[in-house]
């Protein structure tokens, strides 16, 4: 029998990390079901996501996209690739842009700000959402200012020694936990998260980040598995499982009941039916890429993406029948946390 979210003390997660017990599990997600319910019903947020560069001056061992990844097609969306995205987006009826790429210098504090100011002057009452990595404290504040609502910042491991092994000198845990602090005392919705099944993971570097979520309280988690890309250091590594991965998300909602967590396109690339699974898992977010087609293409943190409709309406369709036939409802709003 899991324990509620009060009781539930370290030996606790750790023995549902390492569970095999299936009625455990099952007992786990029928009590994330009611948290998941009765703070948000059965509705799933959709937003459109949009990957605007895949240039990125970092060299992290896991993803795709890292700066010494020669062999990569790199692109930038222009400005007004990007306002034509988010043109698409609302005439489906999405309202939530989220603006995600890697930390590309090019894109400069000035550059972003044009951006958000351009999108906002055109929409004035959507949700603008960044992923574009550690900035200073002033580009924050711009960003913000500027009328961004949201941010979103994985921190991937809490753990300081394993955060090591999985990035180059010079890219340290100690700042990426002081950015996700400065986004909240910013005023932004912030978003946090980490990989399930990453090189070197232990159930004890696990549990660090739950308890980081928990000390953090973001209105955001992003959970989702490692999965290798060949042109990494890491690319003869296996995928993070499934069952680790649903576990992590659930325990994520019993102790964050109010946040917004993502059902990834990440989990459908290693289930055919993860995302679907995630929901029941306590997920209640999707993001369908709004990317052009050559740009989705080119944005390979990780190989064999699970691919969705080319087309932005019959992709959305798509996963509309996947959340309804799920038990669940979509819901195309701004969808702000609780």
């Amino acid at each position: 029998m899991v324990r509620g979210k009060k009781n539930m003390n370290d030996n606790d997660i750790l023995r549902i990390i390492e569970s095999q017990d299936k009625d455990e599990i099952e007992d786990l997600f029928s009590q994330v079901q009611k948290v998941r319910e009765e703070h948000y019903g059965k509705n799933v947020y959709l937003r459109a996501l949009i990957e605007f560069t895949n240039c990125c001056k970092n060299d992290c061992y896991y993803c795709g996209i890292r700066c010494s990844n020669l062999k990569l097609e790199r692109y930038r969306l222009s400005l007004d690739e990007i306002i034509n995205c988010c043109i698409t987006a609302d005439k489906l009826g999405l309202k939530t842009f989220v603006l995600q790429g890697g930390e590309d210098p090019y894109f400069t504090k000035e550059r972003v700000k044009e951006i958000i100011l351009a999108i906002r002057g055109e929409f004035p009452n959507h949700a603008i959402t960044l992923s574009i990595g550690e900035r200073p404290y002033s580009d924050y504040e711009l960003f913000f200012h500027a009328g961004a609502n949201r941010y979103l910042l994985r921190h991937e491991t809490a753990c300081a020694v394993h955060y090591s092994k999985l990035h180059p000198k010079g890219m340290i845990l100690a700042s990426r936990k002081e950015a996700l602090q400065t986004l909240k005392k910013i005023g932004y919705q912030t978003g946090a998260g980490f990989m399930i099944g990453s090189p070197f993971q232990t159930p004890q570097t696990l549990l660090k980040d739950i308890r980081f979520l928990e000390e953090l309280q973001p209105q955001m988690a992003g959970i989702g598995p490692f999965i290798p890309q060949k042109d990494t250091p890491f690319s003869a590594y296996p995928c993070g499982s499934i069952d680790l991965c649903l576990k992590m998300l659930a325990l994520t909602r019993l102790l964050l009941p109010k946040a917004l967590i993502p059902a990834t396109t990440a989990m459908e690339t290693i289930d055919k039916n993860g995302r679907e699974l995630a929901l029941k898992a306590g997920a209640n977010v999707i993001m369908p890429n709004l990317s052009p087609v050559s740009a989705k293409k080119l944005y390979t943190i990780y190989d064999n993406k699970a691919a969705g409709k080319e087309e932005a309406a019959e992709n959305l369709l798509y996963l509309k029948e996947k959340i309804i036939s799920s038990g669940y409802l979509p819901d195309l709003s701004r969808g702000d946390a609780k």
